[in-house]
């Protein structure tokens, strides 16, 4: 059994008059701008706008049974005209908005952290060197590098904390930062 998605277009009534159409349909109407409209305001001046044109229209109307449709179609209509005339404002001004670049690095001191960086890991234990090597230089996850380490995933976390600890705490490379 399938319930009708549109229960009023079964039961429509042929309405006498606009004015009775308007307090018999507004709140439904009124609902269906809301839903177009973010603001509630926006939403009944909208509606306002579609009613006006459904007046205009409303003796060429043959169907009055298809009035909600009529209205619906004159909200999105009204709608996206409003949309398509919305004015972008632009303002010109002296001085751009975005900041200065940042200067590029000097590619000396950047050869000289590499190397600075390089003695320092060096310097770390051989075990604790491959597993910084790895996950670092060689972007490999915990697991991968456990994986070649033959080592638990616990045993590379641990080495590799232990091992950025000492680094961070290199009097040589201390001085640079």
């Amino acid at each position: 059994m399938t319930t009708p998605v549109c229960t009023g277009a079964s039961s429509a009534a042929v309405f006498p008059s606009f004015s009775s159409y308007v307090r018999a349909r507004g709140p439904v109407l009124l609902r269906a701008a809301r839903s177009l409209s973010a603001n509630p305001n926006d939403a009944e001046d909208l509606l306002q706008t579609a009613l006006t044109k459904t007046f205009v229209a409303w003796e060429r109307i043959e169907d009055h049974r298809a009035l909600d449709g009529y209205v619906r179609r004159a909200l999105i209509n009204t709608r996206t005209s409003q949309w398509r005339k919305r004015k972008v404002e632009e303002f010109a001004v002296d001085e751009l908005p975005e900041p200065d670049p940042l200067p590029a690095p000097d590619p000396a001191e950047l050869a000289g952290l590499r190397d600075a960086m390089w003695r320092a890991v060096l310097r770390l234990p051989a075990r604790q060197r491959a597993m910084v090597v790895l996950r670092y230089y060689e972007d490999l996850s915990e697991a991968q590098t456990a994986e070649v380490m033959e080592v638990s995933i616990g045993t590379v976390k641990s080495a590799v904390s232990r091992a950025l600890a000492k680094l961070r705490e290199d009097p040589e490379l201390a001085m640079i930062a």
